[in-house]
């Protein structure tokens, strides 16, 4: 399965906030939509980066005090690993895995396509072990024609 696939069944929007707007704004959209991560945007609208649970966390116990008025350009990840839409979910598992992040962008011709999250891969991944299990259990039963 490609990566574009798993976006057709999980949907292609993703939430965004301003690299000018604060942890706590951060924080409480999260919370509201209960997500991980949060794509950062310029003015423009251009991708400049990803917020995470994490980060936030990290830029907590940093500088506690000062977290409703840290902007979120300063506590972002800025190098973002991204993936395409014609890429396998395997490889972006071992991506994901390798590089220890739970959200990655699809990017398409230079253009967002969606997100997808350590959680659209495990689901996934129990479905088609779901679908495998079923198989080997009629197999072994007999279930099948010899």
């Amino acid at each position: 399965m490609k990566a574009g696939d798993v976006l057709k069944d999980k949907g292609k929007i993703v939430a965004t906030i301003g690299a000018e707007k604060t942890i706590a704004e951060a924080i409480k959209q999260l919370m509201e939509k209960n997500i991980g991560s949060l794509l950062v945007v310029d003015e423009k609208g251009a991708i400049c980066g990803i917020i995470t649970e994490r980060d936030i966390l990290r830029e907590c116990h940093q500088r506690y005090e000062m977290i409703k008025q840290t902007k979120i350009k300063e506590a972002m990840s800025k190098n973002l690993i991204v993936a395409s839409p014609e890429d396998d979910i395997d490889y972006v598992e071992n991506i994901m895995t390798q590089n220890r992040i739970r959200h990655i962008p699809i990017i398409s011709g230079g253009k967002l396509e969606g997100l997808i999250s350590i959680g659209d891969v495990v689901k996934l991944q129990r479905g088609e072990c779901k679908v495998e299990n079923r198989y080997l259990k009629d197999y072994i039963s007999g279930k099948y024609p010899a």
